[in-house]
């Protein structure tokens, strides 16, 4: 497909300014959400970037997803005349704030009692989950009681064989008794 130099260029300098590229899997939109070039235009290069391997695509939910290798970086560098001191958006780092995620001195928030009180570990609201005798035999936890000694459990399906599904065995199975 033929594309004018001024829509091809205005579609590499968005794509090294961002690092990536996205488009509709629509053909016939007029123009791109983001560049100011029909949609065409920009999956048809975009598809020809791919096939020279200068950028990675993923389609999901009817939309493409490009994203520019280092093979695509150094060629595009190379096409818009751009100094190598100039990166990609995707390939520059975000300035974190320095100090405690939360923000503040370490002294600013009074601290919740410690994760170790008393002879257990305490993990949020699961510190009573099944967590063994805590009291006399009367009181929550105390002593388990279990199952009897004389308890002998009984399966309906017993001695039916198979157990495959419910009901009367599937295919070629023994009718219910």
């Amino acid at each position: 497909m033929i594309i004018s130099e001024k829509n091809r260029r205005e579609i590499s300098k968005y794509l090294f300014q961002e690092g990536v590229c996205y488009a509709k899997k629509d053909y016939n939109l007029a123009k791109h959400p983001d560049i100011d070039v029909p949609n065409l235009q920009v999956i048809k290069l975009m598809q020809s970037f791919k096939s020279k391997e200068y950028v990675r695509e993923t389609f999901a939910w009817m939309h493409y997803y490009w994203y520019l290798t280092n093979d695509g970086i150094e060629f595009l560098r190379t096409y818009l005349n751009l100094p190598s001191d100039i990166v990609p958006s995707t390939l520059k780092k975000a300035a974190r704030p320095i100090g405690r995620p939360m923000g503040g001195p370490p002294g600013d928030r009074p601290r919740g009692p410690s994760r170790f009180d008393g002879d257990r570990p305490r993990f949020g609201d699961r510190d009573g989950y099944r967590g063994g005798p805590r009291g006399p035999a009367g009181e929550f936890g105390g002593e388990k009681g279990g199952a009897p000694a004389d308890y002998q459990p009984a399966f309906r399906g017993a001695g039916r064989g198979g157990g495959f599904g419910r009901g009367s065995g599937g295919f070629g199975g023994a009718p219910p008794s």
